[in-house]
């Protein structure tokens, strides 16, 4: 039987590289890549937030996390303001609720079948 650890390491570890297209109409504007989110990267983004606010810590996430198809960060830290100011809520909604959602539907019902099965 394989440990708890080593099971959820397989599953749901860091390794993984999830994927969210952004477009306009039909055509793919850009493609942003990320890792996982661990409890310590939520923590120190929680740390950065100037805010107990949601949104705050959304973009935070999607700053930190958003990498390009090398695995390099897209956004800086100075990008916030022009973000928070110059791209439509929704847009940023979406690729933020991507990267807090990626992994939970699939992967989870995988996992514990996986277990069962040990």
């Amino acid at each position: 039987m394989a440990k708890a650890i080593d099971l959820l390491r397989k599953s749901f570890g860091v390794g993984q590289l999830y994927k969210h297209e952004v477009k306009k109409g039909d055509e793919v504007l850009l493609t942003i890549h990320w890792h996982p989110l661990t409890i310590a990267e939520r923590e120190a983004i929680q740390g950065k937030s100037l805010t107990e606010d949601g949104n705050d810590f959304a973009l935070n996430l999607m700053i930190e996390k958003a990498l390009d198809e090398n695995e390099k960060r897209i956004f800086q830290d100075g990008d916030r303001v022009a973000l928070r100011r110059e791209v439509e809520a929704s847009v940023l909604q979406e690729i933020q609720l991507a990267m807090l959602t990626a992994g939970t539907d699939t992967e989870v019902e995988e996992a514990k079948a996986d277990l069962k099965s040990e």
